[in-house]
């Protein structure tokens, strides 16, 4: 049973990846990136808003760069990462609620690579979901046509109606996303799917293009190109 007493709102960004594919020579949340490293953009817009109650970094256990890198930050730190997302982000929801954090607070979980988010996107999240039964995430719709590929060529094209690319933050109350990632295991790339696969249905909340997650080498270029035009 939920506490009678307001859900708080906190944030969690799991960082504990190496990012092979960025081609940065390292961690990419710790590429240097328009004056900042990388994450250190993310974790600035998160501190911006004011409705969260706190914001926890999910680090690797072998971590020895982000209190170097990032110096100056008001987030909580537990490295506590694991071999996956899913467990990086099911111990991060350990950690919180070893914090105080209660089942009917809600945990707002970012991908440290998403680092153009702009702090009124999670108040929209925030503003869409913080009555909603299930929780739900940033999201647009598909644009461009589908295709299938195999073998380099295309197989067949794929109707793009109804459907959505996931971003994050993706928002859920902890005593749900908790033993949603337990039963749905190191699979899932991200926090809906799990949600879901409990039978739930999580509401889908426009984000914006700008919110896409650096992933290979191009991108720093663009977000930097977008950081710096700001």
């Amino acid at each position: 049973m939920y506490s009678t007493e307001p859900p708080r709102l906190f944030a969690l960004v799991p960082c504990a990846g190496v990012g092979e594919r960025a081609g940065a020579g390292g961690p990419k949340q710790y590429a240097p990136l328009a004056g900042r490293p990388l994450v250190g953009h993310t974790l600035a817009a998160l501190a911006q808003v004011s409705r969260l109650s706190g914001v926890l970094v999910v680090l690797s256990p072998d971590d020895t760069q982000f209190e170097q890198v990032v110096p100056q930050t008001s987030a909580w730190v537990e490295r506590v990462g694991g071999a996956s997302r899913a467990a990086s982000v099911a111990n991060g929801l350990a950690a919180l609620q070893a914090r105080g954090a209660q089942p009917h607070d809600w945990v707002l979980v970012h991908d440290a690579a998403r680092c153009l988010l702009r702090p009124e996107w999670v108040d929209h999240l925030i503003d869409a979901c913080l009555d909603d039964e299930v929780g739900g995430l940033l999201a647009l719709p598909l644009a461009d046509t589908l295709k299938h590929e195999v073998d380099g060529r295309v197989d067949t094209t794929l109707d793009r109606g109804g459907k959505w690319q996931a971003q994050t933050p993706q928002m859920f109350r902890l005593g749900l996303l908790r033993p949603a990632l337990v039963q749905a295991g190191d699979a899932v790339t991200d926090e809906a799917s799990a949600v879901e696969a409990l039978g739930h249905r999580p509401k889908l909340v426009r984000g914006a293009l700008e919110n896409f997650k650096i992933t290979y080498p191009p991108d720093f270029e663009l977000a930097a190109r977008l950081l710096t035009s700001r």
